[in-house]
């Protein structure tokens, strides 16, 4: 079983990709790790983000152990990670080199301790129109800015980073710009996709809402 959940930043896809990954004990691939990763290495290698050429050069030499190690830099998740991710994502030369890494995944879905999976769970931008638009379900999980950029503010403070709404809501809006007028593979949702607005909702009433969607699809499989 494929699922692919899509959608902006601080939507809550991760926090549903993590839950449906348990549940169904699926295989978790978060898309957007591999251009966080290609991002900080251009950033600690002092190369210009904006530079299509470097970045596809350097996407070019991502490996998954490569990618783990920086998930644990300071930076990985913080607002220079994120901005430089969403630069180098918008490149077509990257998101072509990093391509074929995403799609093998769903081939010979694996878990973090190698062991193969019966399924896997896509968290991403584009994951249900480019990298698995043949996903068994997709979803694309959605919020009001405002909404968002206070989630990602609070997890900031939380983690006592020091940064202002303003400036964390000005980077989210400026990210959905580049995510939606990219020339290649634009944020949006697939035709087949469920829609589910997040704002008014808490973690647990959008888990039961993506099951019972799941529960229902995989009935309706079965007849």
């Amino acid at each position: 079983m494929i699922i692919t959940i899509d959608g902006p930043a601080a939507a809550g896809k991760g926090t549903l990709a993590a839950f449906l990954a348990e549940k169904y004990r699926l295989a978790y691939f978060d898309t957007g790790m591999v251009y966080r990763a290609v991002g900080l290495m251009m950033v600690l290698a002092g190369l210009d983000i904006n530079d299509e050429e470097q970045a596809a050069a350097t996407a070019g030499q991502l490996t998954f152990v490569k990618m783990m190690e920086l998930s644990k830099h300071p930076d990985f998740r913080s607002p220079i990670g994120s901005q430089a991710a969403s630069v180098v994502s918008a490149h077509p030369k990257v998101r072509q080199a990093l391509l074929r890494m995403q799609q093998d995944f769903a081939r010979h879905p694996t878990f973090a301790d190698g062991q193969p999976a019966s399924g896997a769970i896509y968290d991403g931008r584009d994951t249900g129109t480019v990298v698995c638009p043949d996903a068994d379900f997709k979803f694309f999980i959605t919020a009001a800015p405002e909404v968002r950029a206070r989630r990602r503010y609070e997890e900031y403070l939380q983690k006592g980073k020091e940064v202002s709404f303003e400036e964390v809501f000005a980077d989210m809006q400026a990210r959905d710009k580049r995510d939606a007028e990219r020339a290649t593979a634009p944020m949006k949702p697939a035709a087949d996709a469920v829609i589910v607005d997040t704002s008014s909702m808490s973690a647990a009433e959008v888990a039961a809402a993506v099951c019972r969607q799941i529960e229902q699809g995989k009935q309706n499989k079965s007849e």
